[in-house]
């Protein structure tokens, strides 16, 4: 191969890598590339639209793509790039979505029988606002049932595996966002979390999942669960990704990151949340430590017993919720509905009107004194789960293992929806294993940069 032969075959070689790079880089360098001239968002939509339909998980993360939108999304904002008139630093930027967020006539299921053939008229507020931004609508994602497991098994529909083992379950119920990106998919995508739903899957994918105060990002246009708990969030490859798709989902400004250091931070680990972890994620979790603590941290240890009081409140105040919200539709059609969810469901019935408001006025009572004892330390810190991601072919087959690995995958994660706190997981390096910094309510803007300080001594 010579002359011009030769140059145009190295040209596409060279397109070839540098499309690949775009596979695996976060959604701000990607921005900055754009910005710069660099990236094309057309040729981005295009690599990652391509990159989709030729992955053989494809069917097992996306539920379906929105490919007439993507492009269109893609190349009015390659015209502003053109133009110097980029709405913000993620314009351009593919995002993926779960499929709880309504896409305005795109269907919309929530990974259920229930709702099959669903088509909202509208975007979702914050597809809305993101959309606003300038980011591009990918496709959606698949999940768990209605959102109601942690685990991301769901026979119903489709069940992603994990990145780091196939045989395993990915997490949920944004399971297929966290592969989406895990696997060079999406380079961000917008999940839901009402017990641990963007931690648990970002945690065992190695991913930054942020967590959102319940209240703070708009629920309008999301398939519920239990809206008192619901909340969104990204999950992402930094924390520099999350504080930006924090800022883009609700039409602000992102987190100042600049200068972010943990020298004189205090945090204290929960020992009530050390309990019954098994051995690599308290491995991963003990090493992260270390590497805090050496880049500054004071670390102390205490029990809370205001915590084991909360999540026995659990099942009254997530079930009874869940029920009331899902019961008409799942008595009409009990057999669409995958039975151990099912069971879950239905457990809600179990408890009275009484039970559920003295639940709520309990659980107000220790969110009081969890935060009393807590107000001295910049976070709280646990391992993201217990447990590595459970063997996707014995959650099919044994019941007691599903209950258990469900209940014992969301242990730590719940504890944040149930005090109201604002939660971010970060990778340790060991697979799967996670580190969950927590703090009060709306201080995501402070924990972000925490955490920002926190993924480099974790690095």
């Amino acid at each position: 191969m010579r002359g011009h032969d030769a140059t145009v075959y190295q040209d596409h070689k060279l397109g070839e890598k540098m499309s690949d790079d775009w596979l695996r880089m976060t959604a701000a360098d990607l921005g900055r590339g754009i910005d710069q001239g660099e990236i094309d968002p057309e040729a981005l939509t295009d690599t990652y639209l391509t990159a989709i339909k030729t992955h053989p998980l494809r069917d097992r993360i996306y539920a379906r793509l929105t490919e007439d939108r993507a492009r269109a999304e893609a190349q009015a904002a390659a015209k502003r790039a053109r133009s110097g008139h980029r709405l913000g630093l993620l314009d351009g930027v593919p995002v993926s979505w779960k499929d709880l967020f309504d896409t305005a006539g795109v269907l919309t299921e929530a990974g259920s029988a229930l709702l099959q053939g669903r088509v909202p008229a509208q975007d979702a507020e914050v597809l809305r606002n993101a959309t606003m931004a300038g980011t591009v609508c990918l496709g959606k994602t698949h999940m768990s049932e209605l959102a109601f497991s942690g685990l991301g098994y769901n026979p119903v529909t489709q069940t992603p595996p994990c990145v780091n083992a196939p045989e395993a379950v990915s997490g949920g119920s944004s399971s297929g966002a966290a592969t989406s990106v895990a696997f060079g998919l999406a380079p961000v995508a917008v999940g839901s979390d009402t017990g641990g739903s963007v931690r648990i899957p970002s945690a065992w994918n190695d991913l930054v999942g942020l967590k959102t105060t319940a209240g703070r990002l708009s629920l309008k246009g999301v398939v519920p669960l239990c809206e008192s708990f619901d909340t969104v969030g990204p999950l992402c490859r930094s924390v520099e990704d999350a504080a930006l798709m924090l800022a883009v989902l609700e039409g602000g400004k992102p987190a100042d990151l600049r200068g972010a250091t943990l020298q004189g931070s205090r945090f204290l680990i929960l020992e009530n949340a050390l309990e019954d972890v098994r051995d690599m994620p308290l491995a991963g979790f003990n090493s992260a430590v270390q590497r805090l603590q050496a880049a500054g941290v004071c670390v102390d240890r205490a029990s809370i017993p205001e915590v084991e009081a909360a999540l026995d409140l659990s099942a009254v105040l997530f079930t009874t919720e869940a029920y009331a919200q899902w019961c008409k539709e799942i008595e009409a059609a009990p057999d669409k509905v995958f039975h151990e969810i099912l069971d879950r469901f239905r457990a809600g019935n179990s408890f009275s009107g009484v039970e559920f408001v003295q639940g709520w006025q309990k659980l107000r009572r220790l969110r009081a004194a969890w935060y009393e004892k807590t107000a001295g330390y910049d976070a709280v810190i646990m391992p993201s789960s217990p447990i590595l991601p459970p063997i996707i072919e014995k959650l099919a087959t044994d019941h007691d293992y599903y209950v258990s690995e469900n209940l014992l995958a969301l242990r730590n994660t719940r504890i944040g929806n149930l005090m109201g706190a604002t939660g971010l997981t970060l990778p340790t390096g060991l697979p799967s294993c996670g580190i969950l910094l927590q703090s009060g309510p709306n201080t995501e803007e402070q924990l972000l940069r925490l955490g920002a300080a926190a993924e480099v001594a974790l690095s």
